[in-house]
């Protein structure tokens, strides 16, 4: 068997399991249509989200608003659908923001070691002895209150754990033989890191950078919640549930339909995460 037929054929394995894994097709039919949702947004024939509307204030759920209005007569569902885009945006932009940060660095420190290492490893140390979601509202609040800015200081507060598991997995890979035959045959470090390394330590990042995107649309939702991330008018789950919070008893619905949101979304990425750390560990193949 060819060394291209061998990728292929893990990856097949893997998406067979995927499939008959419970766990992720429960969390692909809940973050699909939410993601189908965000991104044709634009196309759905909905009212403007910002749009207000004096005679229609903090109605409930009917035929013509199906998830009622809030506070200035806005059409919730609208809101909810357009606060789908800013949440996933941040979870997606978040994540990559840690990989590519991230990723390098654990890759310079398992592979080289020594005084690379213990550099990177006692930063990273010292930034996950402080709570991730402490660490998000710090940098937001440094940065200036604004979603593009609430992304980069998630992306940040999570890439230490990417640094961590990146490190570790290249610690056990380096040790392998086809690593020790790639020096032998005098490879140089950036192709045994890029066609060695590499290629074998995706599938745990993978994994990690599904189950981080649920904690960074939390932390979105948190830092929208206190002002630090999508601001008024633009909609986003957070900022409405910030808002909600003043008319619960005049409007529960209101506060429900954000919270449920995230609640979902949240669901629907860790179990699909935990699908693909059962599809792409080898001991489960």
């Amino acid at each position: 068997m060819t060394d291209a037929a061998v990728p292929a054929r893990k990856g097949s394995r893997a998406w067979r399991s995927l499939r008959r894994n419970p766990s992720a097709i429960v969390g692909a039919v809940i973050v699909i249509p939410i993601i189908l949702l965000a991104v044709f947004a634009p196309l759905l024939p909905i009212a403007d989200p910002t749009a207000t509307s004096w005679t229609a204030i903090r109605l409930p759920p009917s035929a013509q608003y199906w998830l009622g209005t809030d506070e200035i007569g806005r059409d919730i569902l609208s809101r909810m659908i357009w606060g789908a885009r800013a949440s996933l945006l941040a979870g997606v932009i978040s994540v990559a923001i840690a990989l590519v940060t991230g990723v390098p660095l654990g890759l310079l420190a398992g592979y080289f070691g020594g005084w690379v290492d213990m550099v990177i490893s006692r930063i990273t140390e010292a930034l996950l002895a402080m709570p991730f979601l402490i660490m998000a509202i710090a940098l937001a609040a440094f940065l200036g209150p604004s979603l593009t800015n609430a992304m980069i200081a998630i992306g940040l507060s999570a890439m230490p754990i990417i640094i961590r598991l990146t490190r570790g997995q290249v610690l056990a890979v380096k040790a392998e033989d086809y690593v020790e035959g790639a020096r032998a045959v005098g490879l140089n470090h950036v192709e045994i890191m890029g066609r060695y390394i590499l290629p074998n330590i995706v599938p745990p990042i993978i994994v990690q950078a599904t189950l981080t995107v649920a904690t960074a649309i939390i932390a979105e939702a948190s830092l929208s919640f206190l002002g630090l991330g999508q601001q008024a008018p633009a909609p986003s789950w957070g900022s409405m549930l910030n808002t909600a919070k003043n008319f619960l008893t005049q409007a529960p619905t209101y506060a429900l339909f954000p919270g449920l949101a995230i609640f979902l979304v949240v669901v629907g990425f860790n179990l699909l995460g935990d699908g693909l750390r059962e599809a792409l560990d080898p001991r489960e193949n």
